[in-house]
């Protein structure tokens, strides 16, 4: 840990220096990056400052209890040394955790994907409750929440629904997120009180910007039609509808929710650049198999991370094994809990993995 607290503090030196440098301030984009990184080392720092004072006051009252032939005073030392042990051993513990490898991606804002799967209408109704659950934790969370596409049933749910959210450190909260959500309850439409279980998929992603996926613009198929409507009618008469398809991979994004071309484009580009983005990293995180067993899921769409369970009141999360309950409130956006408990195991496996 010393080691690593002299790479850092040298760091932090070497980034105010550039800060101060012409180059940095000509650049905004360079600027923009440099200060973020001194922002989060300076934290970092400060909290290995008071790692080094609390175990210089250790060492300090250590030895004043070694050299003192004063009782009180040897009992002052020693309730000391135990209240600052403890301190120690907390600060310790944070400090590890922040010079742990970050996620460069933790601080980007997100685009996510609800795709209603088995269990028809009510799969789709299902996959409208959890964007409803997503928009207003973003709104808890002051951030911004921007719809980007969907693909409506009639009766109130989405067969699929793209959305972002604008937000600091947006993807380290709900990145835990992605993949198959089972729920189990007795639809409004069923007469004979059976319980159904349906399943949706959610795709949680890094907002690509575009020094992140370089596309060239050889690999793009871009097609325009008029905007369609339930059951496939024309809405309008003008050619807004934009469908992208990106040749190397075959990813494919439609977008025609704005009445101008030009804003279904630029939205269509944005989405095109994270599936993009995506797609290469789950390739890059595939091949390193070590990497992956290490966090909290796969984050892919195929994998089952929880079940909502309305008549029993229970939510399961199946990566950590844990129950909780009122699931009234967590539909309302109040998934939190669940996320902390997400956030502390991917912390402890991270914490194992460095002392192993």
């Amino acid at each position: 840990m010393i080691d690593q607290i002299k790479k850092l503090k040298s760091r932090l030196h070497e980034l105010e220096k550039k800060l101060q440098s012409p180059e940095a301030a000509s650049d905004t984009q360079k600027l923009k990056a440099l200060s973020q990184e001194y922002s989060d080392l300076k934290d970092k720092t400060e909290l290995a400052d008071k790692y080094e004072s609390t175990e210089k006051q250790l060492t300090d009252a250590k030895h004043t209890k070694q050299e003192s032939d004063d009782a009180e005073m040897i009992q002052l030392a020693e309730e000391e040394i135990q209240t600052l042990t403890k301190k120690k051993t907390e600060v310790e513990r944070e400090l590890t955790i922040a010079l742990l490898p970050q996620d460069p991606n933790d601080k980007k804002n997100i685009i996510i994907e609800i795709r209603a799967a088995a269990g028809g209408d009510e799969s789709a109704l299902f996959a409208a409750e959890l964007f409803r659950m997503y928009s207003q934790y973003a709104e808890e969370k002051k951030w911004q929440t921007n719809l980007l596409s969907t693909n409506r049933i009639g009766i109130g749910g989405f067969k699929e629904v793209t959305f972002e959210i604008k937000g600091l450190n947006a993807y380290s909260f709900l990145k835990y997120e992605s993949g198959v959500h089972r729920v189990q309850r007795v639809p409004e439409t069923e007469k004979s009180g059976r319980v159904h279980t349906s399943t949706v998929t959610v795709a949680v992603m890094p907002e690509a910007e575009e020094q992140d996926s370089d596309i060239d613009p050889k690999d793009l198929k871009i097609e325009t039609s008029t905007s369609t409507g339930h059951g496939g009618q024309s809405v309008n008469t003008t050619y807004s509808a934009i469908r992208m398809v990106h040749i190397p991979t075959g990813i494919t994004v439609s977008m025609q929710d704005e009445k101008s071309q030009q804003q279904n484009r630029i939205k269509a580009m944005t989405v095109m650049r994270t599936r993009v983005n995506a797609h290469y990293e789950s390739i890059r995180q595939k091949q390193e198999s070590d990497t992956r067993r290490s966090q909290i899921g796969t984050g892919d769409r195929s994998e089952k991370i929880r079940t909502y369970n309305f008549p029993q009141d229970r939510i399961t999360d199946h990566r950590i094994k844990k129950n909780w309950s009122n699931i009234d409130k967590i539909m309302d956006g109040e998934i939190d809990p669940m996320i902390v408990a997400l956030r502390d195991e991917d912390i402890k496996q991270k914490l194992s993995n460095t002392s192993s």
